[in-house]
């Protein structure tokens, strides 16, 4: 099996072959799961798209990245997904998942980047933050303050435990569960790179990567962290409950609520649009979705959607998604995409 990442038109029209199959399943609509940092992306295209009245308004369900892949990847066929939204790469154990099912061919399309945003509700302070905090206040275990050669069972209860600057508010940060691609990036570019900070952790990366990874990024569960769900919006919602706690999300979520709540800087920068999209933001990371091309000419619409979520009116730096959150592609790459997947 592999990925097509770079395609010609001739790739996506696929044959009818099976097609009685999919009719006698009646399923006449496009069926998306995956992401919740990519689903008000894609639940907005499949909005514009079902206007058009051609086609029945795309189903898209909010799953988690991995849920969502392992939905995918279950089966060729109308009962299965034609889509699934990801916030991070398909990992190779994935494609391995799918291969073994028959889904042998999956068209990877990136669309645009976004920042994990670590936020508290405006009746708070603004956190300032480095991923070494971060990394300190959540891991399982971390460092013996006294000799940190030697790991202990996490000891920190408030944040000014973890650095003096920070308030002495008891440490409570509601995230997304492991099987939420949110959490994979999270653990990734704050978790791996707060601990790095410590030079025998880091060396651990060389000589032990699976030791290196418990480490880092086993998150502690005493409390201080606290599973919220696939659903970023009522992390959002809690956070106005409790003006206490942080909450971890894709930057749409914060944008989309910036009047509620605000974005703690990270590493001395602020999760702002222009940040991520120039890179200097920490904790920014690509998206995407991934097709199932044995669907494409069968399940009908797909090649349109496709064309309306690439073209330029949504994905493009002035687009409808810009407008919900979404930090584009840089132009030229963005016509890559389009050519790469749409063949022009």
């Amino acid at each position: 099996m592999f990925i097509k990442r770079f395609l010609t038109s001739s790739l996506v029209v696929a044959a009818a072959v099976g097609s009685a199959a999919y009719a006698q399943a009646g399923r006449d609509y496009i069926s998306i799961v995956g992401s919740s940092t990519v689903y008000p992306f894609t639940t907005t295209v499949a909005e514009q798209f079902g206007k058009g009245g051609k086609f029945k308004t795309p189903k898209v369900e909010s799953s988690g990245t991995g849920g969502g892949i392992k939905l995918f990847c279950d089966g060729v066929g109308a009962q299965f997904p034609d889509i699934a939204n990801a916030s991070r790469a398909i990992k190779p154990s994935e494609v391995d998942a799918c291969t073994k099912a028959g889904v042998k061919d999956i068209i990877e399309v990136k669309i645009g980047f976004d920042g994990i945003t670590i936020a508290n509700s405006k009746k708070s302070p603004l956190f300032k933050l480095t991923r070494r905090d971060l990394y300190l206040a959540l891991a399982k275990t971390v460092p013996d303050p006294d000799n940190t050669q030697s790991l202990i069972a996490n000891p920190y209860k408030t944040w000014n435990q973890v650095n003096k600057s920070l308030p002495a508010d008891k440490i409570e940060v509601l995230g997304p569960p492991p099987t939420s691609g949110t959490r994979d990036a999270f653990a990734e570019l704050v978790m791996d790179a707060g601990c790095s900070t410590f030079a025998n952790i880091k060396a651990l990366k060389d000589t032990d990567e699976a030791r290196f990874k418990k480490v880092c990024q086993s998150v502690r569960e005493d409390g201080a962290y606290i599973e919220a769900g696939e659903n970023d919006n009522l992390i959002v919602q809690k956070l106005g409950a409790n003006p206490k706690a942080l909450g971890v999300f894709g930057y749409s979520f914060l944008d989309a609520n910036i009047s509620q709540i605000q974005g703690s800087v990270i590493d001395g920068v602020p999760p702002t649009f222009e940040n991520i999209a120039s890179g200097r933001y920490p904790v920014s990371r690509p998206l995407f979705f991934y097709v199932k091309k044995a669907h494409i000419g069968v399940i009908p619409g797909i090649n349109e959607f496709l064309a309306e979520y690439l073209s330029p009116r949504a994905m493009g730096a002035d687009g409808y998604l810009a407008g919900k959150g979404l930090v584009p592609l840089p132009a030229a790459e963005q016509v890559k995409v389009r050519k790469a997947v749409l063949g022009k």
